[in-house]
């Protein structure tokens, strides 16, 4: 069975976000998932995921000004003190949030005059810091397409699993995101095979433009059917641009399986 997370940050945005997980919830959503909260009390959002009842299945560390362009810090030794900091603030807050375990790293854009391998090395000792701060958390880290993300220094999945091989450790995982790696690379099926072991989260929205399964040009039936037959246990996180609003955009998806359902029960 694939099961499905509500992404907070694409998702309901007709609602503020702290009203987001009930309506999620309302919706026939168990689980959710969100980027950073960016000026949401923290306190008030611990009190409504408790209402609400839904799992937090994974939520991406701060990683600064995200509108302005800005991808997080682990990768800048002169930011080190500062993304220590947020990663403990994070995972204070995962434990908040009915013990959330998974916690998304965004590597950070690229850093003038520095080298790649310095920008990698940073963020290698960051993340190893990082997996000694808690027994439950699982981090993940996730390339991004270079046609919208120009700068950031994980581009392609080879990029994540250099660092993610590197460490080798077992709470160390790859964001596998659809929509980024159609852009970046295709051959999602080879890629999902091939790297399978290493696969703690996935995330989905369609190519070119960024929507529900069913618009654009994955075939949706034949790739989620390639997990299924993988017995992919993680989530699957929606996290895509809903046309022409959230609700509508659940065609795909029927209500009753919102929680989990095979391949089959989508109308896809």
């Amino acid at each position: 069975m694939l099961k499905w997370s509500a992404n907070l940050t694409m998702l309901f945005k007709e609602k503020p976000f702290l009203e987001r997980l009930q309506t999620a919830a309302d919706a026939g959503f168990r689980a959710v998932e969100f980027m950073w909260p960016i000026g949401v009390d923290l306190d008030a959002l611990v009190a409504a995921r408790a209402a609400s009842g839904v799992e937090v299945a994974l939520f991406n560390v701060d990683s600064g000004d995200v509108p302005a362009g800005e991808r997080g810090f682990p990768n800048d030794p002169a930011r080190r003190e500062w993304w220590l900091e947020r990663i403990l603030v994070a995972i204070e807050l995962a434990e908040r949030l009915g013990g959330c375990s998974r916690i998304n790293v965004q590597a950070g854009n690229e850093v003038p005059g520095l080298s790649r391998a310095e920008m990698f090395d940073c963020l290698a000792e960051n993340l190893a810091w990082a997996l000694e701060q808690s027994p439950n958390i699982t981090f993940f880290l996730e390339p991004l397409n270079r046609f919208e993300h120009t700068r950031y220094i994980l581009g392609r999945t080879s990029d994540a699993l250099e660092i993610i091989t590197r460490l080798n450790h077992p709470r160390l995982k790859l964001q596998f995101d659809v929509y980024h790696t159609q852009r970046t690379e295709g051959n999602l099926t080879k890629l999902i095979q091939t790297h399978f072991a290493h696969i703690g989260h996935i995330q989905i929205a369609d190519s070119p433009a960024r929507n529900q399964p069913g618009t654009g040009e994955i075939n949706w039936k034949y790739l989620l059917g390639q997990l299924e037959a993988l017995n992919y246990t993680g989530y699957i996180g929606l996290e895509y641009i809903p046309a022409p609003d959230t609700l509508g955009s659940f065609g795909w998806l029927p209500i009753e399986k919102r929680g989990s359902c095979s391949v089959a029960d989508l109308t896809l």
